[in-house]
């Protein structure tokens, strides 16, 4: 599963949490739980969330934290 994460998110812009969840067949806080590995291990970079909201309280959270692969190494 987290060389699909790899894979997928290599080679795109930021990827909304709901997006990635959504191409693994899983709940985001399964796909958050598989994407933190990444995190740990300084491969991804994370952004969004409640920061990148106007609190209007419409935006589907999941949708506004997103992912960027940030290794510049391909392998």
């Amino acid at each position: 599963m987290l060389a699909r994460i790899k894979h997928y998110l290599q080679g795109r812009g930021p990827v909304s949490l709901s997006d990635i969840a959504l191409h693994l067949g899983t709940t985001p806080d399964a796909a958050r739980g598989m994407l933190e590995i990444w995190l740990r291990k300084g491969k991804l970079r994370r952004g969004g969330g409640d920061a990148a909201c106007s609190s209007c309280g419409h935006c589907e959270p999941e949708r506004m934290e997103w992912y960027e692969w940030s290794e510049q190494d391909s392998d």
